[in-house]
């Protein structure tokens, strides 16, 4: 039983009480009856008002407890007049305000958050309480190549890529870093959040391609302009003498001379080799900014295909193409990105055997342009993966390293995406996406 429902009894009872006395009085005492009726009017009038006051107070608190159990911050109460009344709409007011700027603070963080994850190059992964993709960001969906539709409620481990599956075997705090398809690597680290009390984990994936070839360029930079400016200045003081010496073949005998000559001629000869040997390093130093003009890249593959097949030295190679979409000109340097083509084709005749297949691919991908460049070659040994644009190294006898690096650096300057990418039993494929 309620309070209002016990305490409108009690007046009930009351006020049956004085009735019954009304009553015993107007039979007997017929004078108390007006004192009676006064007191039982006024007394009526009392309880109404308290009644009012009381149960005014107990609306006023279930009426707050309804705004907030429906969240509505918004709503205030106004003051009465009434000390005890005023002292409680004061605290109820108080509390609103601070609830509603508290969420209003919330909902800004939030909102600030979520534009934070989704305007991030870094991608982020949130899975929930089952290790279920909860959430993942642009960066994300872009970097795994799948929509949100793909990733969200499935479990890192059901993806049937290895990149992924290294994911899911990050334990909480673990950070390691992997390579993607080509030359990319990134840093991936699982961490862990509190969401209503219970832990939940997210990974954060950085790109660290980028900072790596940086450090790495810095380093060969300076070492190439350090060995090119020792070389240069050695071979030329020595060249000068050497040519000096030449001079003085009319002092000996003919057959003297014939011999001093011959020696000299050897070493002037080894040494402009050496000379033109480092010019090949210091070009990668000295590339410079592409001159960008629309280019027919079907064309130049074209060009440098009919020149390659006369470099075959032996090899039954079969040129094939594939043009599964014809592109429209693309704005790039001409000069530069012949070069690239013409190193990534030597590679691939290269790294044929006896006989092999060339496969030259062009098409759109999306809305971008591609050309493939397949070989069937013996492929890419796994070691050697992790460090082919790594510059000098190489896994030819005699190479120099400085291929890949110099194709590295014109596609970067292009801002053309691209990859190596070689599997077991499979052609090595060289993709550039423009």
């Amino acid at each position: 039983m309620s309070l209002r429902l016990r305490f409108i009894l009690y007046l009930i009872f009351i006020h049956l009480l004085f009735a019954g006395v009304a009553v015993y009085l107007l039979l007997d005492h017929r004078l108390w009856l007006l004192a009676v009726e006064a007191v039982f009017v006024v007394s009526l009038a009392i309880g109404y008002k308290l009644i009012k006051n009381l149960f005014g107070t107990i609306d006023l608190l279930q009426t707050g407890a309804q705004f907030i159990s429906d969240s509505d911050f918004t709503s205030r109460f106004t003051e009465l007049g009434q000390p005890e009344m005023d002292q409680l709409v004061h605290i109820y007011n108080k509390m609103v305000d601070h609830l509603r700027e508290e969420r209003t603070k919330q909902q800004e963080q939030n909102y600030f958050l979520e534009k934070v994850l989704f305007a991030s190059p870094s991608v982020i992964i949130t899975l929930d309480f089952d290790d279920r993709i909860a959430m993942v960001n642009p960066s994300g969906q872009k970097m795994l190549q799948l929509s949100a539709g793909d990733l969200l409620g499935k479990k890192l481990s059901e993806f049937d890529n290895a990149f992924v599956q290294e994911l899911s075997n990050l334990n909480p705090g673990e950070s390691r870093v992997l390579s993607l398809i080509g030359r990319r690597r990134v840093k991936c680290q699982k961490s862990q959040f509190l969401d209503r009390g219970f832990t939940r984990n997210f990974i954060l994936i950085e790109e660290l391609t980028d900072e790596l070839r940086q450090s790495e360029k810095a380093a060969y930079e300076k070492i190439i302009r350090m060995m090119s400016h020792e070389v240069n200045n050695t071979v030329g003081s020595a060249n000068s003498l050497l040519h000096s010496c030449l001079n003085y073949g009319d002092q000996l005998t003919e057959e003297d001379r014939a011999d001093l000559e011959t020696a000299l001629n050897v070493v002037i000869s080894r040494t402009d080799q050496l000379n033109a040997f480092m010019k090949s390093f210091a070009d990668v130093v000295r590339l410079g900014p592409p001159q960008r003009y629309p280019t027919d890249v079907q064309r130049i593959l074209e060009e440098i295909c009919f020149l390659m097949r006369s470099n075959q030295k032996g090899k039954r190679i079969d040129w094939k193409w594939d043009i599964q979409t014809a592109l429209d000109p693309i704005m790039m340097d001409r000069a530069q990105m012949e070069q690239v083509f013409v190193n990534i084709i030597k590679n691939a005749i290269e790294a044929i055997g006896g006989e092999g297949t060339i496969t030259i691919r062009i098409g759109r991908q999306g809305s971008r342009g591609f050309v493939i460049v397949e070989d069937t070659g013996g492929g890419i040994a796994p070691e050697a993966k992790q460090n082919l644009f790594t510059p000098f190294f190489s896994t030819k006898q005699n190479g120099q390293g400085i291929g890949l690096t110099l194709i590295q650096e014109i596609l970067d300057q292009h801002k053309f995406e691209f990859s190596l990418d070689s599997q077991p039993g499979q052609p090595t494929r060289f993709t550039i996406l423009f």
